[in-house]
């Protein structure tokens, strides 16, 4: 697992899961405009989703929109990086954001600031972020969506994520030296 997402995000994956014929040719124009879509009519923006705990305190109850990782940037919007937890590293335990709100306002600073400096979505109030994480657990208040690393799994109640270090070997090439 390289990314998890909660929510939000998971219903933007399912949309563009619902249309994949068109992924190969409308790849970043799809997910943008199945972001769009989902916001706008697809997704309840007014009340909360889930709480989220981390190593078994309380951290968020409001939350619409998470995403646990151990690589950044999250993704690409073309070439630019969408970095939203530069501490995020396979070899660290993982790194927790959630956005508390989906208002236009809020939404649009903490996005830019994703292709940014990052400051915005650092010091935002809208924004909970948690880094070396070993354990997380997200309670829906119903069902939710998630995904996994792009796959759309289907709605849950309960998630429970775990670091579990050395689990996975990985084959890195080597960077030349020169």
């Amino acid at each position: 697992m390289f990314h998890v997402g909660i929510g939000f995000d998971a219903a933007v994956v399912a949309e563009v899961e619902r249309r994949g014929s068109l992924k190969r040719w409308a790849n970043h124009a799809l997910f943008g405009w199945a972001a769009f879509d989902t916001w706008l009519r697809k997704y309840d923006r007014k009340r909360a989703h889930f709480s989220v705990r981390v190593e078994g305190k309380p951290t968020v109850d409001d939350g619409m929109f998470t995403v646990c990782l151990n690589t950044d940037p999250y993704t690409f919007i073309g070439t630019r990086p969408f970095t939203i937890a530069p501490e995020a590293t396979l070899d660290r335990p993982l790194s927790i954001v959630t956005l508390r709100t989906l208002d236009a306002v809020p939404l649009l600073r903490i996005l830019s600031s994703a292709l940014g400096s990052g400051r915005q979505l650092r010091n935002s109030k809208n924004v909970s972020f948690h880094a070396d994480v070993t354990h997380a657990e997200i309670d829906g208040y119903g069902p939710i969506p998630h995904q996994v690393d792009g796959d759309y799994l289907g709605d849950i109640e309960h998630l429970e994520l775990r670091y579990e270090p050395d689990a996975l070997s990985l084959v890195v090439p080597r960077t030349n030296s020169r």
